[in-house]
């Protein structure tokens, strides 16, 4: 049986039967509070987005790391039925930019800065009209929709609400209003559009419905047994499905408390789990390795660590089994999905043969289709054989916003989401994802399109033409490599382009090895050859 609440109400469902349980802390600041008050939290802060002007299926974008705001915003959303676009925290003007064009946004909720990039700085370069805007009453020729900013902080700016001046505005709304407004939604509504990278260059934006990421979180929490008496920490960043669906909504509809951390570091990780006896912990398998490779690791005391998820990229074996046995989390799970599948597909059971657990992603969800597909043919794949992974069921997205031909051909006639991915059956049912048809690489859980990289590198003046591939690393699994060739005459250094590329394109997609080349293998039909260059960067960065 499908769950058919909204996002707000299982808000209003948890705080009544979990009054006094913890909702969430944050123990960087000292923040603690039960789901009776982030009910009323997300309550008064639902009414302010009304209040503000904010309608009903208008976009609301949100740019920041962790913060307290970005977990009520998502959940006061949810409430007052504005769609949540959530934006990745390594944007930088480019990416910004083309995000609140192409998605209509007509409010940009923001932090300050995150690692050193102002974000104020960057919205100001997409949107000057803001210097000498009144605030909420922006006039932009590049961005028609967009009409107000506003910042998680209490400095002023010009053309710029502060947090509070938002908060405010909850007082010229009634509690009837907002309980109007939740009644009226729907969970086939969508609620949230997530941003994913296209293979043309163009990152899509993924629509997600009530329907999909409330059953999507329920079945995640089913699956670690999560009730109100776990506590789970999230490192993971809120703007991926991870975060917002496996980690805030499945901990809302089990009555899980969320230990919240801003910017994942992991002694911070190991000290929180420690301190505020965390049950579970969620993380990609870099952050896995960096917090069992921690120096001070023996010294935490991790023995209320029970259960999680490893996701968001090919998960070492190896890894696996240290953070079962050296972690002490023996019901660990790992799973398998994609944004367009609200994320998760398949996972693991914390009964499962260990030698499952640890080699592959499990099997599908309850009440969720798998099939695997000879890709050239479209015919199911024998046991054993690989093929393109398709799923069908309740977790398909409603679509591509505004991109109706990628939506079909992500989407096939008969309802099937065409992952992308190759995967193998086992003859119990267990799936094994071996490979991508795509070049998609996936660096420290973060999915980089190589054409979107190559089409930037493109511009600069020097560059003729460009491969990007990517190539095993240690740490985030998958680094990029360039392979350039450049026009007559003309010279460039590693450094140089990478320098190019600062401040422009995010800086997970920036390549970590260039090489330059005067011809790439083809074949006799004038394709380049991508398999070649990927053993050719494996052998360069061998050493």
């Amino acid at each position: 049986m499908l769950n058919e609440k909204t996002v707000g109400e299982i808000v209003k469902e948890t705080a009544s039967k979990f009054p006094n349980v913890e909702a969430y802390v944050y123990p960087e600041h000292g923040i603690r509070k039960t789901y009776k008050e982030f009910d009323e939290e997300t309550d008064e802060l639902a009414k302010a987005f009304i209040g503000m002007g904010i309608q009903k299926g208008e976009h609301v974008a949100i740019w920041s790391d962790n913060k307290r705001e970005w977990l009520l915003s998502q959940f006061a959303t949810g409430k007052m039925g504005a769609v949540l676009v959530t934006v990745n925290t390594n944007y930088q003007e480019k990416e910004l930019a083309y995000l609140l064009q192409q998605s209509d946004a007509t409010t940009l909720i923001l932090c300050e800065s995150f690692k050193g990039t102002s974000y104020l700085d960057i919205v100001r370069a997409v949107c000057p009209e803001i210097r000498t805007a009144e605030k909420g009453n922006i006039h932009s020729e590049k961005l028609p929709h967009f009409k107000r900013v506003i910042v998680m902080s209490e400095n002023e700016y010009t053309g710029i609400y502060t947090w509070s001046e938002l908060l405010a505005h909850s007082d010229e709304i009634t509690d009837d209003t907002l309980e109007d407004a939740l009644r009226s939604l729907r969970n086939d509504d969508v609620i949230n559009i997530q941003y994913t990278s296209g293979t043309t260059g163009f990152p899509k934006g993924v629509m997600l419905s009530h329907k999909n990421v409330v059953n999507n979180g329920q079945l995640v929490g089913d699956y670690i047994f999560l009730t109100e008496k776990d506590r789970l920490c999230i490192p993971v960043p809120f703007f991926h499905c991870f975060g917002c669906v496996m980690g805030t909504i499945a901990s809302v509809i089990h009555g899980t408390t969320m230990v919240v951390i801003e910017q994942f570091d992991p002694g911070k990780v190991l000290q929180m789990v420690q301190d505020e006896k965390c049950t579970a912990l969620h993380g990609v398998p870099t952050m896995f390795i960096a917090e069992l490779n921690h120096p001070d690791f023996k010294q935490f005391e991790l023995s209320t660590l029970r259960t999680g998820i490893m996701a968001g990229s090919i998960c070492p074996i190896e890894v696996m089994k240290k953070v079962i046995i050296d972690m002490g989390a023996a019901e660990i799970t790992i799973a398998y999905g994609q944004t367009e599948a609200s994320p998760v597909i398949t996972q693991t059971k914390t009964d499962d043969p260990i030698e499952k657990r640890v080699s592959s992603v499990g099997k599908p969800h309850k009440g969720v289709e798998v099939k695997i597909i000879d890709p050239a043919t479209g015919e199911d794949t024998p046991t054993g054989v690989p093929g393109e992974l398709c799923t069908r069921g309740y977790l398909v997205m409603k679509g591509y916003y505004k991109n109706e031909q990628a939506t079909k051909s992500a989407i096939d006639n008969n309802g099937w989401l065409h992952t992308g991915d190759i995967a193998v059956m086992d003859e119990e049912g267990y799936i094994d994802i071996t490979g991508r048809i795509k070049d998609m690489v996936i660096r420290g859980g973060e999915n980089i399109y190589p054409k979107e990289v190559e089409e930037f590198l493109y511009q600069h003046p020097n560059v003729q033409d460009v491969q990007v591939v990517g190539v095993p690393d240690p740490k985030y699994g998958e680094e990029l490599m360039a392979w350039v060739i450049l026009k007559n005459g003309q010279q460039l250094t590693s450094d140089e382009l990478k320098d190019y590329c600062k401040g422009k394109i995010s800086f997970h997609k920036i390549p970590k090895y260039v090489e330059f080349i005067e011809a790439y293998p083809m074949t006799a039909s004038g394709k380049i050859q991508k398999f070649l260059l990927r053993e050719m960067s494996k052998e360069k960065t061998k050493a």
